[in-house]
């Protein structure tokens, strides 16, 4: 791959973001790149995040976007420390039944979606106070309690709430493995260019024959069930679940997804940039705390980090259509 086909790809703009923070905090921050880069702060966040972001990215490559993942984190804690925790049952149960709330809520945002012209903003932000008031309601009546303890078996505990070596958490693992999943749905088969065809125009994609009502309830559903399951993840690895929580996810997925490289008009983004851009949203959230910079700046730098970013992934999206353009171009 030439320079010039490597700067049009998404990813470049999140792999030029992220070399930018790590040298603010080597050369302003005094930061060792040794410690940094081994810290299991900044590497646990990413990995708990990621899980969230790499569904979400696909569904904004597609066009649309999912805030309800704020309400399907603590939900899904919730769920399997109410139905396992406190009621007994086995933990089989509590996760399924944790995953198939998750799946009934991306399936109530993806059909009101489809059946409705209502941004998808407006649908998964009124599914977000809808499931906060349910599972607020439910934890008090149930249980009494917004706080439920839960005690995991051991090969639970092992699967989904381990600490590697006393600090690294398990779920980067997972992390890692539904990256080269979503990797192949994006980027191998032919799902992926499905996705960009819904981002780019839906109605072509409709007419070109993409089932696009499908695709699209399918993609609501993998973001909601993602969520729940970093939910219950941290349920089982905290041994305890509360109602509150998560709210803060909204954000930070969606500045990943956007410093990944992804357009927030759909259409454009990668799977690496993804995965590249919530490295740096977590580098950029956790590296202030190796420094002797104010703490109290992190936001700023978590925001121009942003503002850079999106500039840049306009920039080199332009870079894309012009190549596409000239190409079209020379073959008429």
């Amino acid at each position: 791959m030439n320079l010039s086909a490597l700067i049009r790809r998404p990813e470049t703009g999140s792999l030029i973001s992220l070399i930018a923070v790590i040298l603010f905090y080597v050369v302003f921050g005094g930061v060792d790149l040794v410690k940094l880069m081994g810290a299991a702060s900044w590497l646990n966040l990413a990995a708990n995040l990621g899980i969230v972001a790499l569904p979400l990215g696909l569904l904004m490559i597609a066009g649309e976007i999912d805030i309800s993942i704020g309400a399907m984190i603590p939900a899904g804690s919730m769920t399997v420390a109410i139905l396992s925790g406190h009621y007994g049952l086995p933990i089989e149960i509590g996760i399924l039944g944790a995953l198939a709330l998750g799946l009934c809520v991306g399936l109530v945002n993806g059909v009101i979606a489809t059946r409705t012209t209502v941004p998808t903003l407006i649908i998964t932000l009124g599914t977000l106070m809808a499931v906060q008031g349910i599972i607020l309601s439910s934890a008090m009546l149930l249980t009494g309690n917004a706080s439920v303890s839960i005690t995991p078996p051991d090969w639970a505990k092992t699967a989904l709430g381990l600490m590697i070596a006393g600090k690294y958490q398990v779920v980067i693992w997972w992390w890692l493995g539904l990256a080269a999943i979503f990797f192949w749905v994006l980027h191998v088969s032919p799902v992926g260019n499905w996705i960009y065809a819904m981002g780019g125009d839906q109605t072509s994609a409709r007419n070109a024959g993409i089932p696009t009502n499908r695709l699209k309830i399918a993609l609501f559903m993998l973001s909601s069930t993602a969520a729940a399951f970093v939910g219950i993840c941290g349920a089982i690895q905290f041994n305890s679940a509360q109602v509150s929580g998560g709210m803060g996810y909204i954000f930070n997925a969606v500045c990943s997804v956007v410093v990944g490289g992804v357009l927030l008009t759909g259409g454009f983004g990668s799977i690496p940039g993804i995965f590249l851009g919530t490295i740096t949203f977590a580098i950029v959230s956790q590296g202030i705390y190796f420094t002797q910079i104010d703490r109290n700046w992190a936001n700023l730098i978590i925001g121009i980090t942003l503002l850079l970013a999106v500039a840049m992934n306009e920039y080199f999206r332009k870079l894309a259509l012009s190549a596409g353009t000239r190409k079209k171009g020379g073959k008429a």
